[in-house]
C-alpha cells in the first residue's frame, strides 16, 4: 500500500457555494485561484440552483457572485476533449453549455442580481450582463476577451450587448476586446451601479432584500415583458402587457397592493 497522501477529491458544491435566508438565494462561484473561471460541472450546477430558485415560492430573489478578485473569467478552457471534432461538436457544445447558462439566468421567475467583485471576461461578462440588475466593485473590469483569441464572442454577447448599449458600442466592445472599467461601464449602461468594494455585498444584500418582499409574480411577469418587448413589434408587445395584467390581477399580491392602497397603508406582500 502506497503510503502517499492522496488528492483531496473537490465537491462541486464547493466550488459553487449555495446560501438561502430571508428569502434570498446566493450563489458564489468558489474557484478564485482561476479567478473563477467556470466548469462545465459548475456550470451545471448553476442552471440547476437557478432553476430550484425559479420554481421555490420561498425564494424571491437571486444574488449572483464571486470569490476573491474574479467575478468569473469565463469558461474554462482547460482539459477540454482533444479528440479529433466533428462537424457540428463546436455548435452543439456552444448551445448545451454557455448558452444553456446564460438562457437560465435570462429565463429564471425571480430577479437575478449580479454581484461583479472583479474581473468579468468572455462568458463570465455575458453571464452577469444576463442577470437583471448589475452591481459592480469599483475594482471590477467588463471584458470580451473573445476577439484576443480568434473566438467569435458566445454565450450570448451578440444578443445581448447590441441590446443593451446599441450595435456600434457592442462592436467597440467586441472588435478590440478592451478591458471596461466600471465606472466606464455604468457611464454606457451596461451596469445599474457602481459601488466601493468593500460595500459591494452589503449593497447586493439590500437590493435582494427589497426584492425579496415584493410581489415576486408581479416582478416576475415584469421581467418577462420586458425581456420579450426587445424581440417584439408595439402590438405584439401590447398584446404581452394587457395578458400579464390579467394574470397578475389573479394573484394575492396585486389584491393586497390594492386594498393597501384605498386603506391608505403599506402593503403586506406574500409572493403569491
Amino acid at each position: 500500500m502506497s503510503n502517499s497522501p492522496e488528492e483531496p477529491e473537490i465537491s462541486v458544491e464547493s466550488l459553487v457555494l449555495h446560501a438561502t435566508d430571508n428569502r434570498v438565494a446566493r450563489l458564489t462561484l468558489n474557484r478564485p485561484e482561476s479567478l473563477n473561471a467556470i466548469t462545465p460541472d459548475q456550470r451545471e450546477r448553476v442552471i440547476r440552483l437557478l432553476s430550484e430558485a425559479s420554481a421555490d415560492p420561498e425564494i424571491g430573489a437571486v444574488v449572483i457572485t464571486g470569490t476573491g478578485r474574479g467575478f468569473c473569467a469565463g469558461a474554462d478552457l482547460r482539459g477540454g476533449a482533444t479528440a479529433e471534432r466533428v462537424p457540428g461538436d463546436v455548435a452543439r457544445t456552444i448551445r448545451l453549455g454557455a448558452q444553456r447558462l446564460v438562457a437560465a439566468v435570462l429565463d429564471c421567475e425571480k430577479p437575478v442580481i449580479a454581484a461583479v467583485n472583479g474581473t468579468a471576461a468572455g462568458l463570465g461578462a455575458h453571464l452577469a450582463l444576463a442577470c437583471d440588475l448589475v452591481l459592480a466593485a469599483e475594482s471590477a473590469r467588463f471584458i470580451e476577451v473573445f476577439v484576443r483569441r480568434a473566438l467569435v464572442p458566445d454565450g450570448g454577447g451578440a444578443y445581448l450587448l447590441p441590446r443593451l448599449i446599441g450595435p456600434h458600442r457592442a462592436k467597440e466592445l467586441m472588435f478590440f476586446g478592451d478591458a471596461l472599467s466600471a465606472p466606464e461601464a455604468e457611464r454606457l449602461g451596461l451596469v445599474n451601479r457602481v459601488v466601493p468594494d468593500g460595500e459591494l455585498a452589503k449593497t447586493a444584500r439590500e437590493w435582494a432584500g427589497r426584492l425579496a418582499i415584493g410581489p415576486t409574480r408581479t416582478l416576475a411577469l415584469t421581467k418577462q415583458l420586458v425581456n420579450a418587448s426587445l424581440d417584439s413589434d408595439r402590438a405584439t408587445a401590447f398584446a404581452a402587457e394587457a395578458a400579464a395584467q390579467e394574470i397578475n390581477m389573479t394573484t394575492r399580491d396585486a389584491q393586497e397592493g390594492l386594498r393597501a392602497f384605498v386603506e391608505r397603508r403599506s402593503p403586506g406582500f406574500q409572493g403569491r
